[in-house]
């Protein structure tokens, strides 16, 4: 073997370890749950690593590199695991009997979202109860000139000007209502409503923290922790907004395994982008807005809904609720 050969051999062996090991590094942090520091934003992109994953495999395999190949191999199957159940519906989506209750969820941007465009999809998907975030006294005049109070004439509002406002909307009585602010400074605004039929249920506008920076995350940790929990012994919950945080985010997962279940991953829809891209912005979509339901509830379809002038789209989901 000639020395040019014996050198582009090694090169390309270094080459191949430079495309498996990152890759590798990510899924077991991603597996372990220790995302830190600038990791916590880069986590929300996990799909796309995951899909990316499959390079390296290919590479491996097709020079012969088979230890290369078989760390690639492990590294894209625990990807798949963890990314995969998203695109695909849930044999465990909860009870289906019961009364169907239409959610829906909405960040209006500072309150500037179209109101128009949230009326129609209330209007036209039935939707009873409707959350929004970044909810301020503009979002909350233009929403009631678009015939918002029409469909849902109920409501526990928390408006401010900024990103810190939140509302919720009902087609039923709210009793209880109430708004609470939470550690990062944001209003989570909730209720207890009760479809006919069916059993009460406690419904909250959720807007934790963002980690937009390295010196909130504890406050990003500590909003996430602070959500409330489903009480066996109180009414069933509902927790619906924007989490500022993925499934591939431990501090949301933990949330979830405390007693809810998330409807989009549920639905096979979990994959779906709701910020990013939506305003302009040059940034691959991520999945940050979720609908989260307590585990005695059953979900049943989900979707994803661009509204004009938002970073964010609407989730619509479709729950069951236990007959009274």
């Amino acid at each position: 073997m000639t020395r040019p050969v014996r050198v582009r051999r090694a090169v390309w062996h270094v080459l191949l370890w430079l495309l498996v090991l990152p890759g590798a590094a990510w899924a077991l942090l991603r597996l372990g749950g220790w995302e830190r520091g600038a990791l916590v934003q880069l986590f929300a992109f996990t799909p796309y690593v995951a899909a990316w994953s499959v390079v390296p495999v290919i590479a491996a395999l097709a020079t012969r590199r088979w230890l290369a190949a078989a760390v690639a191999t492990v590294t894209f199957a625990l990807f798949a695991v963890a990314v995969l159940p998203r695109a695909l519906a849930d044999g465990d989506r909860g009870p289906q009997g019961g009364v169907a209750l239409h959610v829906m969820t909405s960040n209006l941007l500072f309150g500037n979202a179209d109101a128009a465009t949230i009326v129609k999809l209330v209007r036209d998907n039935d939707v009873a109860v409707l959350a929004v975030q970044e909810f301020s006294p503009t979002g909350q005049r233009s929403l009631a000139a678009a015939g918002l109070s029409e469909l849902l004439p109920y409501s526990s509002l928390g408006g401010e000007y900024g990103a810190s406002g939140s509302g919720l909307y009902s087609r039923f009585p709210i009793t209880d209502p109430g708004v609470r602010r939470n550690g990062g400074g944001f209003n989570q605004a909730y209720g207890t409503v009760q479809p006919p039929g069916a059993v009460a249920v406690t419904v909250e506008s959720a807007h934790p923290l963002a980690p937009y920076s390295l010196d909130v995350l504890d406050g990003w940790r500590d909003d996430l922790d602070a959500e409330p929990r489903p009480d066996p012994d109180g009414a069933p919950r509902i927790l619906l907004g924007d989490f500022n945080a993925t499934l591939d985010h431990k501090a949301l997962r933990d949330l979830i395994g405390d007693g809810y279940r998330d409807a989009a991953d549920a639905a096979g829809q979990g994959l779906i982008g709701t910020w990013g891209p939506y305003d302009g912005d040059p940034l691959p979509p991520v999945t940050i807005d979720h609908v989260l339901a307590d585990r005695r509830l059953g979900v049943g379809a989900v979707s994803v809904h661009d509204i004009p002038a938002s970073d964010h789209r609407a989730i619509i989901a479709t729950l069951r609720i236990p007959a009274a």
